[in-house]
């Protein structure tokens, strides 16, 4: 019997369940490899399970854990190589014919491709209750945020900014775009000497930060992240700003303290859900000042998306966002209206992201060796993923991100509260930043 390479089954899977070859080079554990077109980066497939892992999750699924776990790797550009997953989801999936498949049983089995499935690589979450509780957010924003703070310095610079950045042109700085977003944000919200804000999901404190030093106010930050409130708060001292800024281990739903002049939301409202997002929304209405803005920052599903429900089996589902849920532009804006606010601007910063998240890539590849040590190898690997594969989404349109300015309407008296009025001709928020 002429034994079978690793090649091709490879070549036969594919064929068999998607009905087309693999558009990459190959080459397998055995030595044996396939052909790709020409400058095509390679799939290097280190070990049998990482096709046993993609026989019993023949998807995204799939794909992940192999790579995650090492057993699948990539030589050559990753971006062009994520096209691969692309090209599979454009097929359909799982029609093979019993006897394709039973050609196929016996070479697998004396290659080790069949067998008990693999464990999930131990970076996969699975959160417990229910969900979007108290209790379950704060495990899946711990997942995601409280992977050392060291790793997510080396990842995101000296700004530790987690969120989309503000491009003048592609030839910026990270750090001057984001520097340049946080002052984006504190022009359109209006902020002055002495007016409160909250920051809700504040990261590493970097917007309250700089809205204090450069704008005067007096900031509240929450987070449900430990490690990020802990850094957030040695932040603060060493900026000597203890007397204006306050950084809480604390969910939005328990902030009482209102009424605050402005709110700031920046990449907070995809953790919180679709069914939560009426609640977020009157809660955050309920602690602004009659006549204060709210500045809405988050993610949105695009055209190119697909259904609007978050796949509980998909690589961000299981290794990077555990309940997150993205929703369109017209649920965000939608909603907010909805609690009583008047929208008063929205602008689209989807190229930005892309800009942002391959800015992130090329640190992290950059000290590639020292972000395992930081972490591990997978959850390395985990990011290294999620962040091309962002970039390209946001390329390709399938997801977008906004900020929504909205205005809670001025007390019954006709006086003004919270923020200044917005003027009559829709200023550049980006040059129109007045400092206190």
């Amino acid at each position: 019997m002429t034994a079978v390479t690793g090649a091709e089954l490879v070549d036969s899977l594919v064929h068999s369940l998607f009905g087309g070859p693999i558009p990459l080079a190959t080459r397998c554990w055995d030595g044996s490899g396939l052909p790709g077109p020409d400058d095509a980066p390679t799939l290097v497939l280190r070990s049998p399970r990482a096709l046993r892992r993609f026989v019993y999750a023949p998807s995204e699924l799939g794909l992940a854990r192999a790579y995650v776990s090492g057993d699948l790797d990539v030589e050559g550009d990753l971006f062009e190589a994520l096209s691969f997953p692309d090209a599979l989801a454009q097929r359909p999936a799982l029609r093979v014919s019993p006897k394709s498949l039973g050609q196929l049983i016996g070479p697998m089995l004396r290659t080790g491709i069949l067998g008990p499935p693999p464990r999930p690589p131990v970076e996969e979450a699975r959160p417990r209750g229910r969900l979007h509780s108290p209790g379950r957010d704060r495990q899946v924003i711990s997942h995601h945020y409280d992977v050392g703070n060291d790793f997510y310095a080396l990842l995101l610079g000296p700004s530790m900014v987690y969120s989309c950045a503000y491009f003048e042109s592609a030839s910026s700085t990270l750090e001057q775009a984001q520097e340049a977003k946080l002052d984006l944000v504190c022009a359109k919200l209006g902020l002055r000497p002495g007016m409160r804000l909250l920051d809700v999901g504040c990261g590493w404190g970097s917007l309250v930060l700089h809205a204090a030093s450069r704008y005067g106010v007096q900031a509240v930050g929450v987070t449900l992240s430990t490690e990020q409130a802990q850094l957030a708060r040695e932040r603060v001292r060493a900026a000597g700003l203890a007397d204006q800024v306050e950084i809480r281990l604390q969910d939005y739903r328990e902030v009482v303290d209102g009424p605050y002049d402005a709110i700031a939301s920046v990449g907070m409202a995809e953790h919180v859900g679709r069914e939560q997002l009426p609640g977020y929304a009157a809660r955050l209405y309920a602690l602004l000042a009659p006549g204060g803005r709210l500045l809405n920052h988050a993610i949105s599903r695009g055209p190119a998306a697909g259904p609007d429900r978050p796949n509980p089996r998909s690589f961000l589902a299981r290794y990077v966002f555990p309940d997150g849920d993205l929703q369109s532009l017209a649920t965000h804006v939608a909603v907010i209206e909805d609690a009583g606010f008047e929208v008063r601007d929205v602008e689209a910063l989807r190229e930005h992201y892309a800009l942002t998240c391959r800015a992130w890539v090329q640190n992290l590849q950059a000290r590639w060796d020292e972000a395992v040590a930081l972490t591990s190898a997978g959850r390395a690997r985990v990011w290294r993923l999620y962040l091309a594969g962002a970039a390209l989404s946001f390329e390709s349109r399938r997801v977008g991100v906004n900020q929504v300015l909205a205005v809670k309407a001025p007390s019954a008296m006709g006086k003004p509260g919270g923020a200044d009025p917005l003027p009559l001709r829709r200023p550049a928020w980006g040059q129109s930043a007045g400092r206190g």
